[in-house]
């Protein structure tokens, strides 16, 4: 689905190589993308005829037990975090594929099994190595920069190249977890269900709404395959003594597969991985969500009827409890009011299929983009446009251009969900 071809790929191995293709780039006033896990639905990890940064080479991490602190160097993936942590008994909160890129989803914001309990990824980070556009090299903290930590916190890549990541880790070791499926004909009474039980559920309960095709393979039970069904994806990680207590609505519901059990987060993490393989053609459009009602979940289940291929879905991600927490203003990620985040995504290998992917996903958000909170999670937007951009950061985009003006005066990191640099003598609005 995408087709960019850079003029120069710079493999990064270390911070100095960093600096250097950052300096190029910027004395060559060409194009610069940053690859990172090169996860991105919208292909804003490459560009055309200019420099991408690719930093898959720096990947690494080390885990401090005492500190109970996880540096992360910028190419790694997540499945290397939770490998590194899950050996302590311990996770940083962040997606649901372990092939996700840290960088990307951590910079975007995070959004993942263990929201509703640990709040966002970026709700766990203390510190980021960050090279400029100016080419200096520095640590943003609470402490150090803070206006430049404040911003990476959801603001994207549009500050600076991250070399490395240092998060607070969780106590997280074995998690109840997997997934529970009906027959899509119930999606209807299953949504209306699932919008009052998840946000009344202790908050060590997360789990994601999906609508989804069996796929053919195990641990599926033969009958069902490539069945159209809604599910939740269950992750629970409190008290094992609880789960029964806590589990037992669901199972009242009569689904016709309850595939929930405990296992270690990592194998949570990486239950996806397979169905989602890199290479396959995907298109993505979000929102947030504040309000299931009846009529959007009439819209949900009619176009759950139509899912044109087996990957194609639809999740609502819940992002309350520790989220909530968290003021809209205290870090760049601005909605912390809505309970989901809302993606619906057209996956497919072949290319032949591009168009009817497309179509359907644009078709299923036109739908109900008027029943959203507005904006929406910029980990899982195309490229959209500025005014799109601004819905999503809200009031707290006046302050993300004025650091970006700042540190980033002539937009040297644009290709991204790009926040364009204030307008010199531009009144800043309070915060």
């Amino acid at each position: 689905m995408i087709r960019k071809r850079p003029a120069l790929i710079a493999r990064c191995t270390d911070v100095a190589d960093v600096i250097a293709a950052v300096a190029f780039a910027r004395e060559q006033k060409t194009a610069l993308s940053i690859r990172g896990g090169g996860h991105n639905g919208g292909g804003l990890g490459l560009c055309d005829g200019g420099v991408a940064i690719d930093l898959s080479r720096m990947r690494g991490v080390r885990v401090d037990p005492v500190a109970r602190t996880v540096r992360v160097a910028g190419g790694s993936v997540w499945g290397d975090v939770d490998h590194a942590t899950h050996a302590f008994g311990m996770a940083v909160p962040s997606g649901i594929i372990s092939t996700t890129g840290v960088a990307g989803l951590t910079l975007g914001g995070g959004i993942g099994h263990l929201s509703r309990r640990f709040g966002l990824t970026i709700d766990s980070l203390l510190a980021v190595d960050m090279v400029l556009a100016d080419g200096r090299f520095v640590t943003a903290s609470e402490q150090e920069y803070p206006d430049l930590f404040w911003a990476v916190r959801g603001g994207g890549g549009n500050f600076g190249v991250v070399t490395s990541f240092l998060f607070r880790a969780h106590p997280v070791d074995t998690v109840i977890g997997g997934p529970t499926l009906w027959p899509v004909e119930r999606a209807t009474e299953v949504m209306q269900w699932y919008r009052e039980f998840i946000l009344a559920a202790p908050e060590e309960l997360g789990g994601f709404f999906a609508f989804m095709t069996v796929p053919p393979a195990p641990p599926f039970p033969e009958a069902l395959h490539l069945k159209k069904m809604c599910a939740v994806v269950w992750c629970y990680s409190g008290d094992p003594a609880r789960a029964d207590e806590v589990f037992a609505p669901v199972r009242a519901l009569n689904p016709l597969v309850h595939g929930v059990q405990p296992m270690p987060f990592p194998m949570l993490q990486t239950a996806f991985d397979a169905l989602y393989p890199p290479g396959h053609q995907w298109y993505w459009r979000a929102d947030f969500v504040n309000e299931l009602s009846d009529a959007a979940i009439a819209k949900h289940a009619e176009f759950a009827e139509r899912m044109p291929t087996m990957q194609s879905s639809m999740h609502m991600y819940p992002i309350d409890g520790a989220v909530h927490r968290v003021g809209p203003h205290d870090t760049a990620f601005s909605f912390r009011d809505v309970k989901w985040a809302e993606v619906i995504v057209g996956v497919d290998p072949s290319p032949a299929n591009a168009q009817a992917i497309t179509t359907w996903t644009k078709d299923y958000w036109e739908a109900l983009h008027p029943y959203s909170a507005g904006g929406a999670y910029v980990n899982f937007m195309m490229d959209e446009g500025q005014e799109r951009v601004q819905a999503t950061y809200r009031d707290n985009y006046a302050r993300l251009a004025e650091v970006k003006s700042q540190y980033d005066p002539e937009n040297l990191f644009r290709i991204n969900q790009n926040i364009r640099p204030a307008a010199k003598g531009a009144a800043a609005r309070p915060h």
